[in-house]
């Protein structure tokens, strides 16, 4: 973590015009300091040495070596928090999904030709800053250790109440903290329903790449999508997602209504409205991520009986949104990155008794 008073930032792009863009947009942020720009990474390489920033913007798409390799070279010999500036293309999705398994810490998306780098200057410098927070992640990332699908991992039918809901919010760092407590989740549970906070279009890419890992259908959540026992939904990038009461349980509504905390999607939309609806039947996980989002959301799923979990500081990247959460008392308990698909797993069986337990008792009276 950084020890002076602004961040410095090197800028690195093949395209002059976009080097002065990002450099535009973060020096309108008082505790920002961009001290270079560079080409490509063989000059970001010499750059690096002389002048040792705190984070460095990366574009993919560059002459002499692309940003893929560069990261890779970065994390082995001179680890710095990376940042991803990519296009938002399918392509450049598919890109930036390979950078965070790289080893970037965040993705932000160049804007298209109906935005320019001063409309998005605000999530870019809160990226940047994220980041600079971040710890050194090479142990925490070398140890996320993707398992295969293992389809012998399923509960029947009839296992859980259709109130049940797994609920998980996360940001910087989040994507490879759902890379592991995803895929080691067995199938069969009641719905999951994740916020990250991800640009639009990263996030559908992020859905399918986790689908491939997982026992259950992972999928973009949409719309009055309704959804079901062994499904996960992920928000889309730039709306927020709430839940709503249906006849099988709950339906997706997404809405792009002002952003909460400067994020869209923002865990606190979901948390909320599940306490609204899910009582005592929900499991919410707060992850790693900058800021405050989720803590109140989890503070309002605890004071309607949910079981809440919060990522202890040992394994986030950031250390903020649990921080957060865990100083106003909302965590009913902290656990390691490590023992979270656990954690999660138990308090759902756990509540699957519950509820079972609740139903026989009201079918006894119900015959009485």
């Amino acid at each position: 973590m950084i020890d002076h008073a602004k961040v410095r930032v090197l800028v690195v792009d093949d395209s002059a015009l976009a080097r002065r863009a990002i450099t535009d947009a973060l020096t309108r942020d008082p505790g920002i300091e961009v001290i270079g720009g560079a080409a490509d990474p063989y000059i970001a390489r010499e750059k690096i040495l002389e002048l040792d920033p705190d984070v460095i913007t990366l574009d993919l798409e560059m002459p002499r070596m692309d940003g893929i390799t560069f990261l890779k070279i970065l994390k082995e010999h001179h680890p710095v928090p990376v940042v991803v500036v990519s296009s938002l293309t399918p392509a450049g999705s598919l890109k930036a999904m390979e950078a965070l398994e790289a080893g970037a810490m965040d993705v932000v998306g160049k804007p298209d030709g109906s935005r320019n780098f001063a409309e998005i200057a605000g999530v870019l410098a809160y990226h940047v800053k994220a980041a600079a927070r971040s710890r050194t992640t090479l142990s925490v990332k070398e140890s996320i250790i993707t398992e295969s699908k293992d389809q012998s991992k399923m509960f029947p039918p009839g296992s859980f109440s259709r109130r049940q809901v797994i609920l998980i919010g996360a940001s910087t760092g989040g994507v490879e903290a759902l890379r592991y407590i995803l895929p080691r989740l067995p199938s069969g549970l009641p719905p999951i329903v994740v916020v990250q906070h991800i640009p639009a279009n990263f996030s559908r890419i992020m859905a399918q790449h986790l689908d491939q890992l997982c026992p259950f259908h992972v999928s973009e959540a949409t719309d009055g999508k309704e959804l079901g026992f062994g499904m996960c939904v992920v928000a889309p990038g730039d709306f927020h997602l709430a839940l709503l009461r249906s006849a099988m349980g709950y339906k997706v509504r997404l809405t792009q209504s002002p952003p909460v905390h400067h994020c869209r999607p923002a865990v606190d939309v979901l948390f909320q409205s599940a306490a609204a609806l899910a009582g005592s039947h929900a499991v919410a996980a707060l992850l790693t991520g900058m800021g405050v989002d989720g803590a109140l959301g989890l503070q309002a799923l605890q004071a309607v009986g949910s079981q809440t979990l919060a990522e202890s500081e040992e394994s986030c990247v950031v250390y903020g949104m649990p921080r957060a959460a865990i100083k106003i008392g909302a965590a009913n308990r902290v656990v390691p990155l490590t023992g979270m698909p656990q954690a999660i797993l138990d308090e759902v069986v756990k509540k699957g008794m519950e509820s079972g337990r609740k139903l026989e008792s009201e079918d006894g009276r119900a015959s009485c």
